[in-house]
Protein backbone atom coordinates (compact mmCIF):
# COMPACT_ATOMS: atom_id res chain seq x y z
CA UNK A 1 0.00 0.00 0.00
CA UNK A 2 1.58 3.36 -0.86
CA UNK A 3 1.77 5.83 1.26
CA UNK A 4 -1.02 8.35 -0.45
CA UNK A 5 -3.33 5.62 -0.22
CA UNK A 6 -2.51 5.25 3.48
CA UNK A 7 -3.19 9.43 3.99
CA UNK A 8 -6.74 8.75 1.71
CA UNK A 9 -7.64 5.81 4.00
CA UNK A 10 -7.12 7.44 7.24
CA UNK A 11 -8.41 10.88 5.94
CA UNK A 12 -12.22 8.64 4.84
CA UNK A 13 -11.89 6.90 8.65
CA UNK A 14 -11.58 10.58 10.27
CA UNK A 15 -14.91 12.00 8.03
CA UNK A 16 -16.74 9.27 8.91
CA UNK A 17 -16.10 9.89 12.44
CA UNK A 18 -16.53 13.42 12.45
CA UNK A 19 -19.64 13.08 9.64
CA UNK A 20 -17.09 15.94 7.30
CA UNK A 21 -17.68 15.54 3.60
CA UNK A 22 -15.33 16.46 0.54
CA UNK A 23 -17.59 19.80 0.41
CA UNK A 24 -17.08 20.56 3.76
CA UNK A 25 -13.59 19.93 3.86
CA UNK A 26 -13.03 22.46 0.53
CA UNK A 27 -15.03 25.08 2.36
CA UNK A 28 -13.07 26.38 5.38
CA UNK A 29 -14.42 27.38 8.45
CA UNK A 30 -17.58 29.08 8.27
CA UNK A 31 -17.18 31.56 11.07
CA UNK A 32 -14.02 32.94 9.91
CA UNK A 33 -14.32 35.77 7.06
CA UNK A 34 -12.84 34.94 3.53
CA UNK A 35 -9.91 36.04 2.42
CA UNK A 36 -10.29 38.99 -0.18
CA UNK A 37 -9.35 37.98 -3.77
CA UNK A 38 -7.47 39.82 -5.72
CA UNK A 39 -9.07 41.84 -8.93
CA UNK A 40 -7.64 42.52 -12.29
CA UNK A 41 -9.88 45.84 -12.41
CA UNK A 42 -8.88 48.87 -11.11
CA UNK A 43 -10.46 49.97 -7.75
CA UNK A 44 -12.34 53.52 -7.34
CA UNK A 45 -14.06 55.18 -4.91
CA UNK A 46 -17.90 55.30 -5.89
CA UNK A 47 -18.63 58.14 -4.05
CA UNK A 48 -15.50 59.99 -5.31
CA UNK A 49 -16.42 59.37 -9.01
CA UNK A 50 -20.16 60.14 -8.56
CA UNK A 51 -19.51 63.30 -6.92
CA UNK A 52 -16.87 64.31 -9.90
CA UNK A 53 -19.91 62.91 -12.45
CA UNK A 54 -22.30 65.67 -11.06
CA UNK A 55 -19.94 68.41 -11.09
CA UNK A 56 -19.12 67.63 -14.69
CA UNK A 57 -22.81 67.33 -15.48
CA UNK A 58 -23.60 70.17 -13.85
CA UNK A 59 -21.17 71.95 -15.69
CA UNK A 60 -22.25 70.52 -19.06
CA UNK A 61 -25.67 72.25 -18.02
CA UNK A 62 -24.31 75.54 -17.96
CA UNK A 63 -24.76 77.89 -20.78
CA UNK A 64 -20.49 78.54 -20.10
CA UNK A 65 -20.04 74.93 -21.54
CA UNK A 66 -22.31 75.76 -24.56
CA UNK A 67 -19.93 79.02 -25.17
CA UNK A 68 -16.71 77.69 -25.06
CA UNK A 69 -17.61 74.54 -27.06
CA UNK A 70 -19.39 76.42 -29.71
CA UNK A 71 -15.65 78.68 -29.33
CA UNK A 72 -14.12 75.69 -29.56
CA UNK A 73 -15.77 74.69 -32.50
CA UNK A 74 -15.41 77.53 -34.50
CA UNK A 75 -11.82 78.05 -33.76
CA UNK A 76 -11.19 74.14 -34.94
CA UNK A 77 -13.21 75.01 -37.89
CA UNK A 78 -11.63 78.24 -39.15
CA UNK A 79 -8.65 77.22 -38.60
CA UNK A 80 -8.61 74.21 -40.57
CA UNK A 81 -10.15 76.13 -43.50
CA UNK A 82 -7.61 79.16 -43.37
CA UNK A 83 -4.46 78.31 -41.86
CA UNK A 84 -1.74 76.40 -43.80
CA UNK A 85 -2.08 73.42 -45.41
CA UNK A 86 1.08 72.06 -43.59
CA UNK A 87 -0.69 73.18 -40.35
CA UNK A 88 -4.08 71.94 -40.95
CA UNK A 89 -4.91 68.58 -38.71
CA UNK A 90 -8.61 68.04 -39.98
CA UNK A 91 -9.49 68.72 -43.80
CA UNK A 92 -12.55 69.63 -44.76
CA UNK A 93 -15.47 67.02 -43.60
CA UNK A 94 -13.82 67.62 -40.01
CA UNK A 95 -13.66 63.70 -39.45
CA UNK A 96 -10.73 64.14 -36.45
CA UNK A 97 -14.45 67.05 -35.12
CA UNK A 98 -16.93 64.71 -35.36
CA UNK A 99 -14.74 61.99 -33.98
CA UNK A 100 -14.29 64.82 -30.94
CA UNK A 101 -17.85 65.41 -30.26
CA UNK A 102 -18.92 61.72 -30.74
CA UNK A 103 -16.14 60.90 -27.62
CA UNK A 104 -17.49 64.14 -25.52
CA UNK A 105 -21.25 62.70 -26.03
CA UNK A 106 -20.70 59.19 -25.40
CA UNK A 107 -18.36 60.17 -22.09
CA UNK A 108 -21.04 62.66 -21.45
CA UNK A 109 -24.68 61.10 -21.13
CA UNK A 110 -23.20 58.17 -19.17
CA UNK A 111 -21.74 60.87 -16.38
CA UNK A 112 -25.56 63.15 -16.55
CA UNK A 113 -26.92 59.47 -16.38
CA UNK A 114 -25.06 58.79 -13.17
CA UNK A 115 -25.49 62.38 -11.96
CA UNK A 116 -29.32 62.07 -12.31
CA UNK A 117 -29.88 58.35 -10.55
CA UNK A 118 -27.34 59.92 -7.59
CA UNK A 119 -29.80 62.83 -7.33
CA UNK A 120 -32.77 60.50 -7.30
CA UNK A 121 -31.31 58.47 -4.74
CA UNK A 122 -30.99 61.77 -2.92
CA UNK A 123 -34.39 62.95 -3.47
CA UNK A 124 -35.76 59.59 -2.29
CA UNK A 125 -34.24 59.69 0.96
CA UNK A 126 -35.76 63.04 1.50
CA UNK A 127 -38.99 62.22 0.53
CA UNK A 128 -38.84 59.40 2.42
CA UNK A 129 -37.54 62.10 6.15
CA UNK A 130 -40.28 64.28 4.99
CA UNK A 131 -42.94 61.54 5.10
CA UNK A 132 -41.78 60.16 8.35
CA UNK A 133 -41.75 64.31 9.34
CA UNK A 134 -45.15 64.44 8.51
CA UNK A 135 -46.04 61.13 10.42
CA UNK A 136 -44.70 62.52 13.46
CA UNK A 137 -46.55 66.08 12.88
CA UNK A 138 -49.82 64.27 12.15
CA UNK A 139 -49.46 62.48 15.38
CA UNK A 140 -48.65 65.63 17.31
CA UNK A 141 -51.43 67.15 16.11
CA UNK A 142 -53.10 64.55 16.88
CA UNK A 143 -52.26 64.23 20.58
CA UNK A 144 -52.77 67.97 21.01
CA UNK A 145 -56.05 67.81 19.55
CA UNK A 146 -57.39 65.31 22.13
CA UNK A 147 -55.90 66.94 25.31
CA UNK A 148 -57.68 70.29 23.91
CA UNK A 149 -60.77 68.30 23.64
CA UNK A 150 -60.13 67.03 27.64
CA UNK A 151 -59.30 70.05 28.82
CA UNK A 152 -62.58 71.13 27.15
CA UNK A 153 -64.40 68.62 28.49
CA UNK A 154 -62.80 69.35 31.98
CA UNK A 155 -63.55 72.73 32.28
CA UNK A 156 -67.42 72.05 31.63
CA UNK A 157 -67.41 70.72 35.05
CA UNK A 158 -64.54 73.70 36.69
CA UNK A 159 -66.62 76.67 38.29
CA UNK A 160 -65.78 79.47 35.44
CA UNK A 161 -65.21 82.98 36.77
CA UNK A 162 -68.59 84.59 35.40
CA UNK A 163 -70.70 81.65 37.11
CA UNK A 164 -68.64 82.66 40.64
CA UNK A 165 -69.81 85.87 40.23
CA UNK A 166 -72.89 85.17 39.36
CA UNK A 167 -73.24 82.77 42.52
CA UNK A 168 -71.69 85.74 44.09
CA UNK A 169 -74.26 88.46 42.91
CA UNK A 170 -76.88 86.28 43.97
CA UNK A 171 -76.09 85.10 47.58
CA UNK A 172 -75.47 89.56 48.14
CA UNK A 173 -78.74 90.26 46.56
CA UNK A 174 -79.93 87.48 49.45
CA UNK A 175 -77.77 89.21 52.27
CA UNK A 176 -79.55 92.66 50.77
CA UNK A 177 -82.93 91.10 51.44
CA UNK A 178 -82.35 89.59 54.60
CA UNK A 179 -80.85 92.91 55.93
CA UNK A 180 -84.01 95.15 54.70
CA UNK A 181 -86.24 92.46 55.83
CA UNK A 182 -84.98 90.43 58.37
CA UNK A 183 -88.17 90.02 60.59
CA UNK A 184 -90.46 89.26 57.31
CA UNK A 185 -88.23 86.55 56.49
CA UNK A 186 -87.68 84.93 59.58
CA UNK A 187 -91.68 84.51 60.46
CA UNK A 188 -92.03 83.26 56.78
CA UNK A 189 -89.07 80.39 57.60
CA UNK A 190 -90.64 79.37 60.71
Amino acid sequence: MSVEAGERAERAKADRATGASALTRSRGRLDQPRTPRRSLLPEYDPEAFGRLSERVARFLGTGRFIVWMTLVIIVWVLWNIFAPGHLRWDEYPFIFLTLMLSLQASYAAPLILLAQNRQADRDRVNLEQDRKQNERSIADTEYLTREIASLRMGLGEVATRDWIRSEFEDLIKEMDERRLFPRERDEGDR
